[in-house]
């Protein structure tokens, strides 16, 4: 899987890039959780993220928050790391100029970061966060939510309870024009021990139904 580097505010950005032959296949961006809870590229969740859409015929990108890895810098309380997003959407959207769709999938913090991303792009057509820490994050800003998406939950989470979860889930609904689909997978943790197939399999079908109704 190619490596690439990315030039952000910070300094260097290290990313891991699935490309497809395709010059209208559909791109992705994939967000990683906490940087200062170990959080990285290559965290589980995330991967298998990646290996969704990647399956599915998109030309994927994840990468490394700054100070994580071999990205250069500090974390920056989530002002930092969304510059950095954007900045790799910035190349995703450049490296392919004629995809059909874009989408913005991210875990824990890279949920909350991926919804900000998504409030300053207006054309992304889909989202996927898995475990948004709305108790932890104001998630006010989506006031209205650009794009229909996913929310995948687990009704174990101890850090993030669901009901603060459905408390955004419900406000998001209220407005006209999009679909939110709200997901609780019984049992599953934040950390989606053990989990991870539950993880493929409602993100797999969801992405399945996304792209039957519109094509990539």
């Amino acid at each position: 899987m190619p490596e690439v580097v990315l030039t952000g505010a910070a300094g260097r950005i290290e990313a891991r890039y699935s490309p497809r032959k395709d010059e209208t296949a559909p791109i992705a961006l994939i967000l990683h959780p906490h940087p200062k809870a170990g959080g990285h590229m290559d965290n589980p969740v995330s991967v298998q993220l990646f290996h969704l859409f990647m399956k599915r015929g998109f030309s994927v990108l994840r990468f490394n928050f700054r100070g994580v890895g071999r990205s250069q810098g500090e974390f920056d309380a989530g002002i930092g790391e969304l510059a950095d997003a954007a900045t790799a959407l910035d190349w995703l959207q450049t490296t392919n100029p004629a995809a059909s769709q874009c989408w913005v999938a991210g875990y824990s913090f890279g949920a909350w970061i991926g919804m900000q991303l998504l409030m300053r792009r207006p054309e992304t057509d889909g989202f996927i966060s898995v475990s948004p820490p709305t108790n932890t994050y104001d998630f006010s800003f989506l006031a209205p939510c650009p794009a229909s998406g996913l929310i995948l939950h687990g009704s174990a989470d101890t850090i993030t309870q669901p009901a603060e979860v459905e408390r955004v889930v419900s406000k998001l609904r209220t407005q006209k024009g999009i679909v939110i689909d709200y997901d609780l997978v019984e049992g599953a943790g934040h950390f989606w021990a053990n989990q991870l197939g539950e993880v493929e399999k409602r993100v797999g079908a969801y992405l399945d139904k996304r792209l039957a109704k519109e094509p990539a």
